[in-house]
């Protein structure tokens, strides 16, 4: 199932202000864009297992301020799974890069259609390999 034409830019913009903050100097404004996309409610699963609220989430993200200079994430693959009332489901990888270093992620989330655009409600990670 294609992903819709605007879900794509949603998937893109959390991304690319995640990475413009952690890899630069980048304004309050960055931050605030990426947190006002998470639900209050938000929750995630990392890589390792760990379940992140959406207050420890931006706490540690707001400490990473230009952490990595030069940091970006890569999306691809974005693929609608699954849609419910106001509810939807997509599935896409990221792959971080931080000079020579490589990690990709295997992602599911769930968004929430709100009346002032998507929100993140649930987010699930898991280390895929590297692309061939």
């Amino acid at each position: 199932m294609p992903a819709h034409p605007d879900l794509a830019d949603v998937v893109e913009a959390l991304h690319s202000d995640l990475a413009e903050w952690m890899g630069s100097n980048a304004p309050p404004k960055v931050f605030d864009r990426f947190a006002n996309a998470l639900h209050d409610e938000f929750s995630s699963v990392t890589t390792v297992g760990q379940i992140i609220d959406r207050d420890t989430l931006l706490a540690g993200v707001w400490s990473a301020r230009n952490a990595q200079p030069g940091f970006t994430i890569e999306i691809a693959d974005i693929e609608e799974i699954a849609q419910s009332g106001s509810l939807l489901t997509v599935r896409f990888t990221a792959e971080n890069q931080q000079g020579d270093t490589r990690s990709r992620r295997l992602v599911t989330a769930i968004l929430l259609n709100t009346d002032h655009g998507y929100l993140w409600r649930w987010l699930h990670e898991t280390t895929a390999p590297p692309a061939e």
